[in-house]
């Protein structure tokens, strides 16, 4: 009989949140000092030349789910 043995390697369900700032022209490290920082939703549009409702996006899914969304067991 075959035996499957299960990974206990992590795995991301989704592109981190490093993969998708860079995928829309922001700096990663810029987009977090400006979280850090408090800046709003428009401060940071501004900043990087996107539209509020990207950063609300981004700013959402860091909320949600920190920097990657990494499963599996330890």
């Amino acid at each position: 009989m075959e035996e499957y043995i299960r990974s206990r390697v992590p795995w991301s369900t989704e592109p981190s949140l490093k993969t998708k700032t860079g995928e829309v022209g922001i700096d990663f490290d810029e987009f977090i000092e400006g979280l850090e920082d408090g800046k709003s939703d428009a401060e940071m549009a501004a900043e990087f030349g996107v539209t509020e409702k990207l950063i609300y996006h981004l700013r959402d899914r860091f909320e949600r789910y920190g920097i990657g969304s990494i499963m599996g067991q330890d």
